[in-house]
């Protein structure tokens, strides 16, 4: 896999022509590129190349009815590849555009079923990074894209998280440092009778319904996966999930933080004694609480790091910085990964804004396993 660096602080000009004439020249003949968004990294091939978009698939280990994201760099472009624009999209795209807004729309003939998830629908949006607005450009004007890496795995948000899931599977990724939002856009369906959410993300509820009126919120987006067939990215299947296994704790912080480190100080005794077979008290025994407490970690914010004297802790931001946790939160799951843990207890962020999206994507995370605090939980 080649890697091309394009920063903000890179004015060779030059370099930067032949970077794009590079990719644009990969997607055009039926090769991946995975490249960054103001969301996360895109794993970008040709939307309108039945084959092409088949190698997303494949690569990614992604299940073929769950349908792509089609990248435009225009308004205009929806003129090919949807058969009939709603009024909505047309507000939609006048005040989001390009942003983080997906709109899922019926497809004309020229899009085939394989960018679409086998549906009669196609999701479409524009997004506001300038490399990725270039390299639609450059390659056509059509990319279809979902998230840069391993299906299920945590979204990459840095270069190197699509470098540990895909070196080797791609022709080319183009490193344009980490990106701002950090979770995926929000999608809205327009082809339901009423318009509705299917994905929350930085574009809230709120913000849609001021612009074209009332919006639903479709109720797979609380519940547990179901056997419908999907109509969004990531509806269906378990996302975003590091190896660990994950319980999201709901309540009042100090709730919160006292019935994580009461479980966290049964699963010490349990773990020594699995280990050494002794009876012991863990916590006598600093050498062998080391070693198991690595197995146990806490995401949480920067508020209560220090409350949890046990475990493996790591902050995701401050709760009144929704922005930092969204972006934070992905990076933070990945780096789980790096270390011996097997069991995360996740503390809730139900912030005012984006807290609907990064919700969203911890429960997906966890399958859906979340523990709602009562009275009697802590005392």
């Amino acid at each position: 896999m080649r890697i091309e660096k394009i920063t903000e602080k890179n004015t060779d000009k030059k370099h930067i022509k032949k970077v794009f004439a590079l990719a644009g020249d990969i997607i055009k003949k039926g090769g991946l590129v995975a490249f960054p968004t103001e969301t996360v990294y895109g794993l970008g091939a040709d939307a309108l190349n039945q084959d092409a978009a088949a190698k997303i698939y494949g690569v990614k280990g992604r299940p073929s009815d769950n349908p792509l994201i089609v990248h435009v760099a225009d308004f205009e472009g929806l003129e090919k590849i949807i058969k009939e624009i709603p009024w909505q999209a047309e507000k939609l795209a006048e005040k989001f555009w390009p942003g983080p807004l997906t709109m899922i729309m019926n497809k004309a003939d020229i899009v085939p079923k394989t960018t679409s998830g086998g549906l009669n629908t196609v999701a479409v949006r524009m997004p506001s990074n300038k490399i990725a607005l270039e390299l639609i450009r450059a390659s056509g004007g059509y990319i279809a894209a979902p998230s840069a890496n391993t299906s299920g795995k945590p979204s990459p948000t840095r270069a190197e998280h699509v470098v540990q899931d895909l070196s080797g599977k791609i022709d080319l990724l183009i490193d344009g440092g980490d990106v701002g939002i950090g979770i995926e856009s929000t999608i809205i369906d327009l082809t339901s009778s009423k318009p509705t959410i299917l994905r929350p993300g930085a574009i809230t509820q709120k913000m849609l319904c001021d612009v074209i009126g009332e919006v639903e919120i479709d109720e797979a987006l609380i519940k547990s996966d179901s056997n419908t067939v999907p109509k969004a990215p990531g509806m269906k299947y378990r996302h975003y999930a590091p190896k660990a296994d994950i319980t999201v704790v709901e309540g009042k912080k100090e709730d919160v933080v006292k019935y994580i480190n009461r479980k966290i100080e049964g699963l010490l005794q349990k773990f020594y004694k699995e280990e050494d077979g002794q009876q012991e008290d863990v916590f006598e025994d600093i050498f062998h609480l080391n070693i198991v407490e690595d197995r146990i970690g806490i995401l949480c914010s920067q508020e209560t790091i220090d409350l949890y004297p046990y475990g493996y802790a790591k902050s995701v931001g401050h709760y009144d910085r929704e922005e930092e946790i969204a972006r934070n939160l992905y990076a933070v799951l990945r780096d789980f990964d790096k270390t011996n843990v097997e069991i995360i207890f996740s503390e809730s962020f139900y912030t005012p804004n984006m807290g609907a999206a990064i919700m969203n994507r911890l429960l997906k995370a966890a399958g859906h396993k979340i523990i709602h605090l009562e009275k009697e939980d802590v005392q």
